[in-house]
């Protein structure tokens, strides 16, 4: 039995994630930066020296694609990256003092999007939210019927 797309919960979810996405990307810009180099450059800013695979898992990318990314973030001196002291086969990877400039230009107009988003609830309501999105992910992780 087909189901109405307005009763289709994933839709909604995905319309909400696009204007998310839209209003971050506006916010970012003039700090020269896509959204998943923001992502990135935010993970880096509380896990220095993280590997790239682990920052990929922390941006919820494929490893592929944070290659680009970094790829990216090193072409414009954003992030550096070094041979780990024991595990020469890893590379850590840091902001440069650059990055960490675009990082905190792009994350004061990010806070404002977040804040407006979560100005629309009460604590409650921004509780309930957050738990009722992790049930969306438990259910979601359980696999595809």
């Amino acid at each position: 039995m087909r189901m109405p797309m307005s009763e289709r919960l994933g839709a909604h979810l995905k319309r909400v994630e696009q204007e998310l996405m839209t209003a971050k990307h506006a916010a970012v810009k003039p700090a020269g930066l896509t959204v998943p180099q923001y992502a990135a450059l935010l993970v880096l800013t509380e896990q220095p020296g993280i590997s790239a695979a682990a920052l990929a898992r922390a941006c919820l990318v494929t490893p592929q694609t944070m290659t680009t990314i970094l790829q990216n973030l090193l072409s414009l001196g954003l992030v550096e990256r070094t041979p780990h002291p024991v595990h020469r086969n890893v590379l850590e990877t840091r902001l440069t003092g650059t990055g960490a400039a675009a990082v905190d230009r792009a994350d004061v107009r990010a806070v404002a999007v977040e804040r407006r988003l979560a100005d629309e609830f009460t604590a409650e309501e921004r509780a309930t939210l957050v738990a009722l999105l992790g049930r969306c992910s438990t259910a979601l992780a359980g696999g595809v019927d």
